[in-house]
Parts: C-alpha cells; sequence; structure tokens
C-alpha cells in the first residue's frame, strides 16, 4: 500500500535520502523540479501560453524558481512574482533564484505586502510555488487577498506540491484563503488533504511525481493512513484449481429485499456470485419468490413467512458469509429478526443500508456485531450511526475510533472510499467515478464482498478486494459507455473485466 505521511514525516524522508543516498538538497529540488517540468510539458504543451510562478520565500518556492529556468529553457515564455513576506528566505530557494536570474531570460516581479496586484492575460496559467505543505496557519492579509486576486481571474492554475493555503495534515476553517488550483502536482506521497470532498476545489486533479524519495526511509515512518494500490491488492487474489467445484468457493446468504425492493436483493446476490463464489442463497420476503427465480436463476431462494418484509432468521451455520440490509425496510418486526440474526451468526456479518439505519436506531445492537463484521454506510448512515462531524478530518478521526470500539471493518463511502480496520488503519481508494452514484450501486457492493468472504478471503482482504473491484468496475463501465448512463447492473457486467485488469495490472 501507499504511504500517506505527514509534512514532518515527508521532511525527514528528504533529510534521508540526502544523507543516505548521498545527494546535495539542490540536487533533490532539481530533481523534483524537473519531474515537475515534464509533468507540465505533457499536461500544457503550448509554449505560446505565458506563464507565471508565483514563488514563495521557502523550498516550495525554490521548486518555483528552478521550474521558471527548466520551462524558459524548454522554450515556454516564464515570468516569476517574487513574493517578499518578510519571512527568511531558504538557503536552496537563493541558489535557485540565482541561478534562474543569471540566464537573463526569466522576468521577475517582486511583491511586497503594499504592492499592487501586476495583471495577467486572459487565458494565461499561475503555477502556485508560494507557501508549500509547511504552512501552520491560515493565510491572512495581504497575501490572502493576492490569492482571492489569483482565485476570481480567469486563468489556469495549477500548484506544485499542494495549493498555498491549504494544510496538509489537518483541516481548514471554511473561512480560510485557499488557491484555487485546476491540477496539483505533488511528489511522491500524496498528502491526507487530499482525500478531503470539501478540498477537491482547491485541490483539482492531483497527480504523484516520484523523485527518487529513499523507499529504506518511507518505510522507516509509521503511519494509519494508506492509499489503496493495485500493486498490493494483487497478490491477494486466490488461484483457482482445476478440481475445485462451487462448494469450493463458498455459500453466501443474502438477506435483502421486501415489497418494492427486490431489485436491492437481485442486485446483491449477482453481485456475489459475479464476485467469484459458488453458491448464494436468497432470503427474501414471500413477494419476492417469484421475481427471484424468475430474474436470477442462478441463485437459491429462502422464503420468509412474512409476504412482504423479513421477519425470520435463517440457519446460518450453512452459510461461509452473510449479506444483509439492502431493500429489506426498518418494520418492527425486521429489527427484531436483525438482532436474532446478531445474536445467532458465528460469522462476520456484511452490513449495509436499512441494515445500518435499524443500528442506528437501535444502538443497544451494535454491541452484538459478530467480531470482524463489516458495515458499509454512506455519509448520512455513518451519521445516523455515529453523530455529525464538522469535516473529513474530524470525520476520519470517528470512523477509526468506531471500528476500534466494535471490532469491525467500516467502509465509509464517497468519492474517496474510506475504510478502517479494527486496528486503526485508514485506507483510501481513489477507483470509481461519479457515474456511480447510482440507485443499487451500494447492493452491489454488498454482494461483492459478500461474495468474497464466503470464499475465505480474510475480512479486511474482502473489505479491501471488494472496495477496489467495485470501483474499477465502475471505472470499465464509464470507459464502454458515459458516466451518465451509467446503472448499477452495469457495474456488475464489468466485475469479470476488473478481476482481469486487477491481475494484470503491472
Amino acid at each position: 500500500m501507499q504511504k500517506i505521511l505527514t509534512a514532518s514525516q515527508i521532511r525527514a524522508v528528504d533529510a534521508a535520502t540526502i544523507a543516505d543516498t548521498p545527494i546535495p538538497s539542490m540536487a533533490l529540488m532539481e530533481r523534483a523540479a524537473a519531474a515537475f517540468v515534464a509533468a507540465f510539458r505533457r499536461d500544457f504543451p503550448d509554449t505560446d501560453v505565458p506563464v507565471t510562478i508565483l514563488c514563495g520565500p521557502g523550498n516550495n518556492g525554490g521548486d518555483g524558481w528552478a521550474a521558471a529556468r527548466i520551462l524558459q529553457q524548454a522554450a515556454y515564455s516564464v515570468t516569476v512574482w517574487e513574493a517578499r513576506t518578510g519571512t527568511s528566505t531558504s538557503e536552496d530557494n537563493e541558489l535557485n533564484k540565482a541561478k534562474a536570474i543569471a540566464t537573463r531570460t526569466v522576468d521577475v516581479v517582486s511583491l511586497s505586502d503594499r504592492s499592487p496586484f501586476p495583471a495577467l492575460p486572459d487565458g494565461c496559467i499561475l503555477i502556485d510555488a508560494f507557501l508549500g505543505s509547511g504552512l501552520g496557519h491560515p493565510v491572512e492579509g495581504y497575501w490572502a487577498d493576492l490569492l482571492v486576486y489569483l482565485n476570481g481571474l480567469p486563468i489556469t492554475r495549477v500548484a506544485i506540491d499542494i495549493p498555498s493555503g491549504l494544510f496538509a495534515d489537518k483541516a481548514n476553517a471554511p473561512t480560510d484563503v485557499i488557491l484555487r488550483a485546476e491540477r496539483t502536482y505533488s511528489f511522491q506521497l500524496p498528502k491526507l488533504a487530499f482525500f478531503a470532498p470539501e478540498n477537491a476545489p482547491f485541490v483539482g486533479t492531483w497527480v504523484l511525481l516520484d523523485i527518487g524519495l529513499l523507499p529504506s526511509a518511507i518505510a522507516a515512518q509509521a503511519t494509519d493512513f494508506y492509499h489503496l494500490q493495485a500493486d498490493a491488492l494483487r497478490p491477494w487474489l486466490h488461484a483457482r484449481g482445476r478440481f475445485d467445484h462451487k462448494g469450493t468457493y463458498g455459500h453466501a446468504l443474502i438477506v435483502a429485499g421486501s415489497f418494492g425492493k427486490m431489485g436491492a436483493a437481485l442486485l446483491s446476490a449477482q453481485a456475489a456470485l459475479r464476485a467469484g463464489c459458488g453458491l448464494v442463497t436468497m432470503h427474501v420476503p414471500r413477494c419476492g419468490y417469484e421475481i427471484a427465480q424468475i430474474a436470477f436463476p442462478e441463485a437459491m431462494v429462502q422464503v420468509d413467512r412474512h409476504r412482504q418484509i423479513w421477519t425470520e432468521t435463517p440457519d446460518t451455520d450453512r452459510y461461509n458469509a452473510i449479506g444483509v440490509g439492502p431493500g429489506v425496510g426498518t418494520n418492527g418486526l425486521t429489527v427484531q429478526a436483525l438482532e436474532a440474526l446478531l445474536r445467532q451468526a458465528t460469522c462476520p456479518l456484511v452490513l449495509d443500508a436499512d441494515a445500518l439505519n435499524m443500528l442506528a436506531a437501535n444502538p443497544e445492537l451494535l454491541a452484538l456485531l459478530p467480531p470482524g463484521s463489516l458495515l458499509t454506510p454512506h455519509p448520512k448512515e455513518f451519521e445516523r450511526l455515529f453523530g455529525p462531524t464538522a469535516n473529513s478530518f474530524a470525520r476520519w478521526a470517528l470512523l477509526r475510533d468506531q471500528a476500534r470500539a466494535l471490532g469491525c471493518y467500516i467502509l465509509l463511502k464517497g468519492g474517496n472510499a474510506a475504510i478502517a480496520t479494527p486496528d486503526g488503519r485508514c485506507y483510501f481508494s481513489t477507483v470509481g467515478n461519479p457515474g456511480m452514484a447510482t440507485a443499487g450501486a451500494g447492493d452491489v457492493l454488498t454482494g461483492v464482498i459478500s461474495g468474497l468472504l464466503a470464499q475465505g478471503y480474510p475480512p479486511e482482504h474482502a473489505m479491501l478486494l471488494g472496495v477496489y473491484l467495485h470501483g474499477l468496475a465502475g471505472d470499465l463501465a464509464a470507459q464502454a459507455d458515459q458516466m451518465e448512463s451509467i446503472i448499477a447492473a452495469d457495474i456488475i457486467h464489468h466485475l469479470g473485466a476488473a478481476f482481469r485488469a486487477l491481475r494484470q495490472t503491472t
């Protein structure tokens, strides 16, 4: 998995790379600037578009000065705005400034806290190398006004490492002034702030650039935050033997559906089989029997005595995994059935949708969750379960606290899914796309995770693999058609391609 380190940890990795490689700090900055320019030239190849770089006094500004020199050599027209904030200037910043000025081709405009804001031509590109990741307090006064001015111009804004004004490791206040970048080019490892939905308007599309930081120095840094990567997930995939049979791949029970919501049960059950489990039994109310048998002949159907809702707890001993919640409703009899299931089940459960709503309305049931169970709330379900939070950083802290307290795996669904483990680790998944914000997509995810769990994947592997494969299938569905037209069944239909892509990714 890709580690997510704090700004101070990254500085420690920089120092270790400089000390152990050995490589001078200026050479490491040159490497970072060269990586940025290579990516910039790929994304913005038109050298006729003027470029202005806002350079601060620290090492982020040093990156900007080095980038100005390299871009000028690549035939871009470059102007540097030197922000004289009154603070001391780093040694490497001064050295790169001198090298850029020595070319006699980079125009320089000095800004103090009394300077009028210079004009920028419409359509130009502003490169933000002002404040970097070491920011400890909100931007104020003239410099805040400058960022507001830049945000209002009809220009393209990109950031080196992190947009100015954005904290890397903690939440900004809603009133903080932050540069709004369309693209952010960061180095080696992502910042925790990049995964917060409220920061998306400032970070834009973020790209990681490998600058050769020492792997052993990264490995030495302890963290509880990780970014899901295909290379780490691929070895977990089970191999299949020639003489395996359907019993080899487990039996999943899907408790789902009610009158008018049988689609949720079908989607979950179909996804469980598509995720590779050998057998699926659907427990549905009587009104769903014909629907299930006709619409999904590959599944077995177990019928509740009630015609419209779930009221009975089936014998759970014959199943390797149980997914419960999609479309079941929250009737009082259904609450009783959920409680009975929680008391009876000996294997981890996958709980979603109305199962989570019933837990939220009856919090005493949380104590009955079998160890290692998997909860998959969306943000509103999470809030109903555990209470409101002010921002993503507070939400992630609560997510991890609850996973530890309950001994469960909790997936907070969203554009950047966050998965917390019972030992307090937190993983982020960035696969998937807005086209997956469609009815039934969560029911599919419940089925995928249940299907993996039934095959004998440990709960953590089932959760992380399930989230990744579900998102990857959604991305493949979007490639095959358009985001606007994706429906939940499309995600199921692309699960096979998602498995293939994960196995083949290099």
